[in-house]
């Protein structure tokens, strides 16, 4: 029922070589690529337990980015639909994602305020930026220099060197939040959004550090008096140092602000991938577009401007001097058009396409992805909705659920509708407007089902047509529950009004056709004292169960209505009840979080158990059994034992709110209902569930949890400053070095063994047959220090320097003395090196205070010398060959390898044509 999350992103992708027509989209743990046009989706990219966060495509269009909730970003590519890389980070949700021009970078921010970069080739992580104070909200690449830019919600925006990794400029004209920002003009302007109505624009002006040497002195002077270029002479150097520092590299002066027609904060502003276009939207459903004016047509309409001036000073007096004329930020960067969508943003992408159209795709709140076109070439542009997503899916939350008798058909329905839906093929097969229901119940013989509403009305629909059938006003408040009377011949439902009303079904005549139609007929009333908010009958029909706003369960019998049992415990009212197939148990569930279970023969508290960690908002009994499931508002259902009053298990998948959940009638399905618009279909196995494995597997999963929590391992002589190292401690990377210190172990005894082999065949004077341990003949009787480098090259890329990290010093001595063999191989010198590095940077001081360790440390400096530069020449010449090869193609072939000079040429034709045509015109 899941069409998109609104919790991340929308983002288009590219996908069997076509852009513009297939959108990525989250959807709780997964992510969906819905194709537009058809409205199908194409390609399900499956996470794991978490929620994702954030999106973003690759600049080649075969990657996408996912950011997660627990921090961690996987890299998927698009055509396999498989995960190729994990990085492990950040500490908390990830809220920000971007590529580098090249793809080869990534830049992430998260809630933990800090931002990361990664290097996507290597798989692994380059450094950790801290400085924000409160939650990233954007982070942007500049193409031509090595800087980042990042803003967040501490009302910051941050320019961070990324040669020196540090920040060396801090924007702090925004008074509250900065939402959203973008660069436009070939990276001369910045524009942000904060929680007002101002988009704020500013200037960017990047200054040359190096400056050439044979420039004049004239020059030179003249450039020193100038603000911001400071580095000429030393005595200038040193002022400009203390004044503007960040002033060496880039300067940021404020233009001026657009100003929205939105009053409330910006939600999400972006550009498409030319930066011709920008677009943004506040908490509403409406969609600003802007055009952005490139650096020729500013060119053209000053040039007009200055006519037009030049015209008027002629028309008026000559004595007046001539104003300097420039364009306004309006004129530079002017409204397109207004999108109104359905229903409220909650993202957007844009694309140019080739025809010269913008497409917009928008997530909206309630479940729908909406795709408009504007066509730029008319002169009114106007957005028009090409297609709408919204296949098989409630436009709000589901509030009840309920089975059919025969297992096959689920019905859910919703503020707005009911749908039925095929159990096997997971289809929805029929969809019928409601008013806002709140619980439902199929009639017996599957053909009808009946919907209690917030309004107090029954809707009785027909299921083979799809129609509603009837509507009677049952209460004068909400319609809370409804129960069918377990003899089928009727049912009861209790509402907000007090009353407990008793139906049964009959036939009428139908005016319009000759046969009956079933109909419902009010026979009984109970009225009470307190608002109805459940009823059950027990399987005889001898009881019905009662629960009350006071907290409290009254059970009447049900002929003569007399009460029988009160059930007083709960703090606060209970919201769900059931009572178990042999009439025994009756089991509550209340907002305070408890489950009671009682006996029905006196009214006994069995046992109250501590159910979930908010309000339990359904309760259902396994069919035949006294087994129960529980659905919270802590987002788990939980299964339980009313016998041996236990927790079985826990179902989790649902990311938010449960509000509701059914069991099927032979009890082998469980459907479930949340608040992050995803129903979700459990099946039983045949699989036997043993409670000592569920728990030592919940104690491992808490452990795991724990060790991600641990406070990271101090690295002696590296300050908790600006930047830091970009992994965390995982159990991965603990298991990755607990596989190393193992690997070095049976090393060690290896040695220790074949030096007592051949002290044996010393000897004894003869080759005597070394025993090959079992580990190293799985691997093809490798050498013991091979079986090391073995385990050391499945270490992930991600991981290496955080499973460095973590080993003790005591198996670092063995590890540099094999690092030497290995390079001296010339095997893995870049992994090797990058350990090495890496090992010598954590541990220098016990290193170079261990006196064994002096000519280990000489000879690796000799081979890695040699190794390195060996490495590095033959890069240069296979670089030096591709770029041979390249100039050998263009030469051949008489045209530009990379860029394509074609267009261009033809355009230039097309211009000198229109030229001549005028000059002929004018002859």
């Amino acid at each position: 029922g899941l069409v998109a999350s609104a919790r991340a992103g929308v983002a288009f992708v590219a996908l069997r070589g076509e852009r513009g027509r297939y959108v990525a989209v989250p959807a709780c743990e997964h992510v969906f690529v819905w194709d537009t046009r058809k409205g199908e989706k194409v390609l399900i990219l499956k996470g794991l337990k978490q929620q994702v966060s954030c999106l973003c495509p690759s600049p080649d269009g075969l990657h996408l980015a996912v950011g997660y909730e627990d921090g961690a970003i996987r890299v998927f590519n698009l055509l396999s639909g498989e995960s190729t890389v994990t990085f492990n980070g950040h500490r908390a949700a990830v809220t920000a994602l971007q590529y580098d021009h090249l793809g080869g970078r990534l830049v992430s921010g998260s809630k933990d305020t800090e931002v990361i970069v990664w290097d996507v080739i290597n798989e692994s992580g380059l450094y950790r930026l801290r400085g924000h104070k409160d939650v990233i909200t954007q982070v942007l690449f500049l193409k031509e220099k090595n800087l980042l830019v990042t803003c967040a919600k501490d009302t910051l925006v941050k320019w961070w060197d990324l040669d020196t990794q540090h920040c060396f400029k801090t924007l702090v004209g925004h008074r509250a939040e900065v939402w959203g920002m973008a660069l436009l003009s070939k990276e001369k302007r910045l524009i942000t959004g904060s929680a007002d109505s101002e988009l704020r624009v500013w200037d960017l002006t990047y200054i040359q550090e190096v400056k050439d040497p044979d420039e004049p002195e004239s020059k030179k002077s003249k450039a020193s008096s100038s603000p911001g270029a400071g580095e000429n002479t030393e005595e200038d150097e040193t002022l400009e140092v203390d004044e503007h520092p960040e002033e060496r590299i880039v300067k940021c002066s404020k233009v001026g602000s657009i100003i929205r027609e939105g009053r409330d904060r910006v939600v999400t502003l972006g550009t498409d991938r030319m930066g011709k276009f920008l677009a943004c939207h506040g908490t509403d459903a409406v969609l600003e577009v802007f055009s952005v004016l490139s650096e020729e047509e500013i060119q053209k309409k000053l040039e007009k401007k200055v006519k037009k001036a030049r015209k008027k000073a002629k028309q008026k007096s000559e004595e007046e001097p001539e104003r300097k004329v420039e364009l306004s930020l309006q004129e530079e960067i002017q409204r397109v058009t207004n999108v109104k969508a359905s229903s409220k943003i909650k993202s957007f992408d844009l694309i140019l396409s080739p025809k010269g159209e913008l497409r917009m795709i928008l997530l909206l709140q309630n479940n729908v992805i909406e795709l408009y076109n504007l066509d730029l070439s008319a002169q009114v542009p106007q957005a028009v909705r090409v297609s709408r997503i919204t296949t098989g899916g409630h436009r709000s939350d589901v509030r009840t659920l309920a089975f059919s008798s025969d297992n096959i058909a689920i019905l859910s329905a919703a503020a707005e509708s009911v749908k039925i839906w095929n159990r096997s093929t997971l289809q929805c097969i029929r969809t019928m407007e409601c008013e806002y229901a709140l619980c439902s119940l199929f009639v017996p013989g599957d053909r009808q089902v009946i919907i209690g509403t917030k309004t107090g009305k029954l809707q009785l629909y027909d299921l083979a047509s799809g129609s509603l059938i009837e509507t009677l006003d049952a209460h004068d408040g909400a319609v809370w529950s409804i129960a069918l009377s377990p003899d089928q011949h009727g049912f009861v439902t209790g509402g907000a009004d007090k009353c407990v009303k008793f139906w049964e079904f009959e036939l009428v005549k139908d005016e319009s056709s000759v046969q009956k139609r079933l109909s419902m007929k009010h026979v009984r009333v109970l009225q009470l004292d307190e608002d109805v908010l459940c009823v059950r009958y027990s399987p005889n029909q001898k009881l019905l169960a009662v629960s009350l706003l006071d907290c409290t369960v009254k059970v009447f019998y049900v002929d003569t209505l007399k009460f029988f049992l009160s059930l007083y415990g709960h703090k606060l009212p209970v919201l769900c009840m059931d009572i178990c197939y042999d009439g025994t148990l009756i089991a509550t569930g209340s907002a305070d979080r408890n489950v009671k279970i009682w006996g029905l023969d006196f009214g006994d508290c069995h046992r109250s158990l501590f159910a979930h960690d908010d309000s339990v908002m359904y309760l259902q009994f396994v069919p035949k059994s006294h087994l129960f499931f529980t659905a919270g508002k802590d987002s788990k259902i939980k299964q339980w034992d009313a016998d041996k009053f236990e927790h079985i298990q826990t179902l989790e998948g649902h990311h938010q709110e449960v509000w509701c959940l059914a069991l099927s009638p032979n009890g082998d399905y469980v459907v479930s209902a949340s608040h992050d618009k995803s129903l979700r279909l459990w099946e039983r196995t045949r699989e036997p569930l043993i409670l000592e494995e569920e728990r030592e597997m919940q104690q491992e999963a808490e452990y795991e949890e724990s060790v991600a929590k641990e406070e990271e391992p101090v690295v002696p002589g590296e300050k908790q400053g600006e930047t830091g190292l970009a992994g965390k401690k995982t159990i991965e990377t603990i298991k990755a070095a607990e596989r190393i210190m193992e690997a070095i172990e049976l090393y060690r005894e290896e040695m220790a063994k074949l030096k007592e082999h051949n002290a044996i065949c010393k000897a004894a004077g003869k080759e005597v047959p070394f025993p090959v341990n079992p580990i190293l003949r799985a691997y093809g009787n490798i050498t013991p220090s091979a079986y090391v480098l073995e385990v050391f090259k499945k270490v992930k890329s991600s991981e290496l320097e955080e499973s460095l990290l973590v080993l003790p010093f005591s198996y670092v001595p063995d590890l540099l003395r094999l690092f030497n063999e290995y390079i001296q191989l010339g095997s893995d010198v870049e992994l090797l090196c990058r350990a090495l590095l890496f090992l010598l940077k954590i541990h220098f001081g016990q290193i170079t205070g261990n006196q064994m360790l002096v000519t280990v440390i000489e000879n690796l400096k000799k081979t890695t010398i040699s190794r390195v530069s060996e490495a590095r020449d033959v890069l240069g010449f296979n670089m030096a060959g591709l770029q041979f090869l390249k100039r050998e193609i263009e030469a051949k072939d008489e045209v530009t390898f990379f860029a394509d000079a074609t267009e261009r040429f033809e355009e230039k034709k097309r211009k000198r044509k229109k030229k001549e045509k005028m000059v002929l015109a004018m002859l």
